[in-house]
């Protein structure tokens, strides 16, 4: 089922208010506008990018009547502060899927040892906080600047290099034409001018990922630990 019909399916329409991420798939706010409701946008917790419970509290008005969380880059929702605010105010709390086709036991698995190998070698860039489920579909770093490159040219930088990386969200969706909103959103917009997606997924050799990771120390300003041995015949 689509989340637009979950929408309808929920006696979500007309005149309603759904509060929504503007860090995430321009699909899920047009999901809502489909069933002639109003998203509304709420800021997002700086380390899970998700939303945050108590940004979320404070945009619910008269009209709102639903909660749309998304997982991002493959780390669970966090769904008990929401459910439990929702109880509070009579609100459905419904997550829409991610996009993306279900994983492979070993997909998760390749993508989790490689996400651990960069966790305690990057530097110079903020890797993502770990979670129980997390099956890293993106390995989201941040690059915060701090008088070094800032996240566009550190990205110009590697890809230069051949290394393949990708901004997740350029835009904030409240930014956008279609959904534009004055409403403050300080860690969306944050998190928009400083995310990189470093390659986990993709095929690339122990050389190519130890290259990765010089590379992006040596723009961060950082030190590269040592080989890891053991776990590269594990990993690949």
């Amino acid at each position: 089922m689509g989340t637009d019909a979950e929408l309808r399916a929920a006696g979500i329409g007309p005149g309603d208010e759904v509060v929504v991420s503007a860090f995430g798939d321009v699909d899920t706010v047009r999901s809502i506008t489909e069933v002639g409701a109003v998203p509304v946008f709420a800021d997002i917790d700086p380390m899970t990018y998700g939303l945050a419970h108590d940004a979320v509290a404070a945009v619910l008005g008269p009209r709102t009547v639903a909660v749309l969380t998304t997982p991002r880059f493959g780390r669970p929702v966090e769904r008990e502060p929401l459910v439990e605010l929702g109880r509070r105010h009579g609100l459905l709390v419904l997550e829409a899927e991610e996009g993306q086709s279900p994983d492979t036991r070993d997909e998760v698995a390749l993508r989790r040892a490689r996400a651990a190998y960069f966790d305690v070698r990057l530097r110079g860039v903020r890797v993502p906080e770990g979670s129980a489920g997390h099956t890293y579909r993106q390995y989201v770093v941040r690059v915060p600047g701090n008088g070094r490159p800032d996240r566009d040219a550190f990205a110009r930088e590697l890809r230069a290099e051949r290394i393949d990386c990708r901004i997740p969200v350029r835009i904030p969706l409240h930014r956008l034409p279609q959904y534009w909103s004055n409403t403050s959103l300080p860690e969306t917009e944050r998190a928009a001018d400083e995310t990189l997606a470093l390659p986990v997924a993709s095929p690339f050799t122990r050389r190519q990922a130890r290259h990765l990771v010089s590379r992006c120390n040596a723009l961060g300003g950082g030190v590269v630990r040592s080989d890891p041995g053991t776990w590269w015949a594990a990993a690949f």
